[in-house]
């Protein structure tokens, strides 16, 4: 018996003869789906829950008679249709709270609002079902058949086993699809979903697992004589609230498995994190439900939708923007010349672990401060450090190991021992000879005047230096002044890449943002990924400083 659900369906009774297999030209549910993604450029699921409070604001909807509760919850479900059609993936009515509205019409008023969606848009019936033998086919007649919700895919719990699924996917539906309940959104999935299942693994890694074998024995079952088979059927529900968990799953299942990730907006999910974490590697197989966030929404329920549309593009650009090398980090990826920064940093109280109120508010478990790099041994370590990265990078370097820059410009102040460090360590470990330059804060008023000293820099190619990028403001200011003297700024390089979105609204870090506005290159020693793989790669910081690490980029990482 399903747990959530007790009404009668509506639907024909075949309880015990499944439907006889017909040809048909219905797209698959996935295959509607991924068109319709494309089409119009979206991942957001609108959601259809017609909540009594929402339709009676005055809170006197349990006097309402059925037909007046029913004849309110189609007209709200079909302003939100008709206002967001251009932006919905997919729409996915809650089917509780249809029956809800009264034994009668409850689920007829479910059909009516599902024919009402058009017919290009995929309709996910969130039911959970989760039944074995005549009862689960019973329930997948109710939920696909004509004179039943003729849905095009369904959510279903899987933990009766495969044959609890099944009939929802195979034989006559088999061109209809499933999301299965994998690690919920609510806080009490951790009761038994976040629980380990004896071999290391969560009970939700072990039903990310079978989805794959699922679908695969699915497709088997309908084979057809020519020996082709029918595309997989079966997504995840992953909560948008457990970055890790969405992480952990998509690394389990590949990239081919959808999985519609519930939490954002009245749950309180991170956006950019669920992105980062779910999506796969070409920034799709991703849905993302939203309902009361625009049900409730106080403007226009269009305009509230294309927003949602638009923040959930962004977060997955942000996504895709990150360099793969940061994105996939391990301990592996960290090269000789980033751990011999980090340990020397860590020596000398530069890179400090701890927890750390920053500017921003955010408590960090690490601070860098670059100013402790104040001996002769330090700058010498530290110029060597940046060349490193300099020539470890093909967009500051050509094919035959040279420089694409003439001159390095260190701002005042910190960037002016930077500056003439790192030219200093380019000529003696690597025999290139480049031009320095750096500004003074005011203007001298004698001798050779002005700002600038060093290297002339007029219709030169400069590489500006710097510790770090903060906000961004000195590297703006310094791309402004090379520009107003003719000079070209082909770069920036800096010790350390925090690599984290500038606010919670923001989905891209300081650094993502210098580079796309100024339309050059940021480089860094390190970033935050690689002092993650540091610690994964030395257990004498133990795991907790590593969890801390770790908890921190999943919250603000990019």
């Amino acid at each position: 018996m399903d747990a959530t659900t007790t009404t009668t369906t509506t639907a024909t009774s075949k309880a015990t003869t499944p439907p006889t297999p017909t040809t048909t030209t219905r797209a698959s549910f996935f295959a509607k789906l991924e068109a319709r993604v494309l089409e119009i450029n979206s991942h957001l699921c609108v959601g259809l829950d017609p909540h009594l409070g929402e339709l009676f604001p005055d809170g006197n909807g349990a006097t309402k008679s059925e037909d007046e509760r029913c004849d309110a919850a189609y007209t709200f479900c079909k302003t939100i249709i008709d206002e967001t059609a251009a932006h919905a993936a997919a729409y996915k009515p809650n089917a509780a709270f249809f029956e809800a509205l009264g034994p009668n019409k409850g689920n007829a008023t479910l059909q009516r609002v599902i024919a009402s969606i058009p017919s290009s848009i995929p309709t996910l019936l969130d039911v959970k079902r989760g039944d074995i033998g005549s009862t689960a086919q019973a329930y997948a007649d109710a939920c696909y058949e004509e004179n039943g919700s003729n849905a095009d895919g369904v959510t279903l719990s899987p933990l009766m086993g495969y044959d609890s699924v099944q009939p929802f996917i195979t034989g006559a539906y088999a061109d209809r699809g499933a999301f299965l309940l994998c690690k919920t959104s609510n806080p009490g999935s951790e009761d038994l979903l976040g629980k380990s299942v004896g071999d290391g693994t969560t009970l939700y890694e072990t039903i990310a697992k079978l989805v794959v074998t699922w679908s695969d024995r699915a497709k088997a079952e309908d084979a057809v004589e020519d020996g082709t088979a029918r595309p997989a059927r079966l997504g995840l529900v992953v909560g948008a609230t457990d970055p890790k968990a969405l992480s952990n799953v998509r690394a389990v299942v590949g990239e081919d498995i959808w999985i519609l990730a519930p939490g954002v907006g009245a749950q309180g999910g991170d956006l950019d994190a669920a992105c980062r974490c779910g999506m796969n590697k070409s920034g799709s197989k991703m849905l993302i439900p939203v309902s009361r966030g625009i049900s409730r929404a106080k403007g226009n329920i269009g305009d509230t939708a294309k927003e949602f549309k638009d923040n959930i593009n962004n977060a997955k650009n942000a996504a895709l923007e990150i360099d793969a090398s940061e994105k996939t980090n391990t301990a592996g990826d960290v090269t000789p010349y980033q751990k011999e920064f980090l340990e020397f940093s860590l020596s000398l109280g530069v890179l400090k672990f701890g927890s750390f109120v920053l500017k921003s508010g955010r408590t960090s478990p690490y601070f860098f401060n670059a100013g402790l790099f104040s001996t002769g041994a330090a700058l010498h370590k530290v110029g060597k450090a940046y060349a490193a990265a300099i020539m470890a990078s093909q967009k500051l370097t050509d094919s035959a190991g040279s420089v694409n820059f003439d001159v390095i410009f260190g701002p005042a102040y910190k960037g002016i021992s930077l500056g003439a460090v790192i030219c200093a360590a380019l000529y003696n470990d690597y025999a290139i000879d480049v031009g320095f330059a750096y500004d003074r804060k005011e203007a001298k008023d004698h001798g050779e005047g002005g700002k600038l000293v060093g290297a002339s820099m007029a219709n030169k190619r400069v590489l500006v230096v710097d510790d770090v990028i903060t906000a961004g403001t000195a590297i703006r200011e310094s791309h402004e002044m090379l520009s107003s003297i003719q000079a070209i700024p082909v770069g920036v390089v800096i010790a350390l890449d925090r690599a984290e979105k500038r606010s919670l609204d923001d989905p891209v870090s300081a650094v993502q943002a210098v580079s796309r506005d100024l339309n050059i290159p940021v480089i860094s020693i390190v970033s935050l990924p690689q002092l993650q793989g540091f610690l994964v790669n030395n257990s004498a910081y133990g795991k907790e400083l590593l969890a801390s690490v770790s908890e921190y980029r999943s919250q603000y990482g990019v």
